[in-house]
């Protein structure tokens, strides 16, 4: 399947077995425009997950109020912020213990476009085992940035996929659909990051484990509202995790 071909959310995938992981921190002012631009892109009978860490701006009471709207809707409270990857590993085990096939993540800030879940759905329908939404491969971009900002995310792409030796080329993106028998194969319960490396170790251990993965252009635009996450203390544990990763997890091992 060409990774420029529009493909309707309605057309791939069964009913009922497709979950969307949205985890949330202070993004009061996006999640109810993600779930519902999510859930208008999904197949019929998916379910959305709003993982949130106990967001101070009330973004969990908005979360709740949507589910409380929308029974495809459902809210996983977590009282402590541990970061990105904690938030994304319980939402994997709800959505693979409800039986799901097929689980997607996607940022709430607006970056990504849900319209494009359909075409990663259809990835894995047409065999892949790991879809990435990816602003690195032709066709792929990114509006709204600086050229300061985009010289470091494809520099950091870069230096990940040089230390890890996989073809992959967006390593740090968040936009993906995994078939699930895929993700329940990871070892999800001991995975080395937490944090902004979190999306480089999920790939990267997907493809030791030997993952058919594809890549899929996406536009990628900066968040409509709110604040950015990104510190540069992050993407300084970011750039220290990825040889660590190299040396523990190594080539062998999934």
């Amino acid at each position: 399947m060409s990774g420029a071909e529009q493909t309707p959310a309605e057309d791939v995938a069964g009913e009922g077995d497709v979950w969307l992981i949205l985890p949330t921190y202070d993004e009061a002012l996006n999640v109810e425009r993600a779930v519902s631009e999510a859930g208008a892109a999904l197949p019929n009978g998916h379910r959305i997950l709003v993982v949130d860490d106990g967001s101070p701006d009330g973004t969990g009471a908005i979360a709740d109020r949507l589910a409380a709207e929308d029974s495809r809707v459902e809210v996983l409270h977590r009282s402590v912020k541990e970061g990105l990857g904690p938030a994304y590993v319980a939402g994997f085990k709800r959505a693979l213990g409800a039986g799901a096939r097929v689980v997607c993540q996607m940022d709430a800030d607006g970056s990504h476009d849900p319209s494009d879940l359909g075409r990663l759905i259809g990835e894995i329908d047409d065999g892949a085992d790991l879809a990435i939404g990816s602003r690195y491969v032709d066709g792929g971009r990114i509006e709204d940035w600086g050229p300061g900002r985009r010289a470091i995310s494809r520099l950091g792409c870069a230096y990940a996929a040089a230390w890890l030796r996989i073809g992959v080329r967006d390593l740090t993106g968040g936009f993906k659909a995994f078939r699930a028998t895929t993700l329940a194969a990871l070892p999800l319960d001991h995975l080395e990051t937490h944090g902004y490396a979190f999306q480089v170790e999920l790939t990267y251990r997907a493809a030791l484990a030997g993952a058919r993965i594809r890549e899929l252009p996406i536009v990628f635009r900066d968040r409509r509202l709110g604040r950015s996450k990104m510190t540069t203390e992050i993407a300084l544990e970011a750039a220290v995790s990825v040889p660590m990763l190299r040396r523990r997890v190594g080539r062998g091992s999934p």
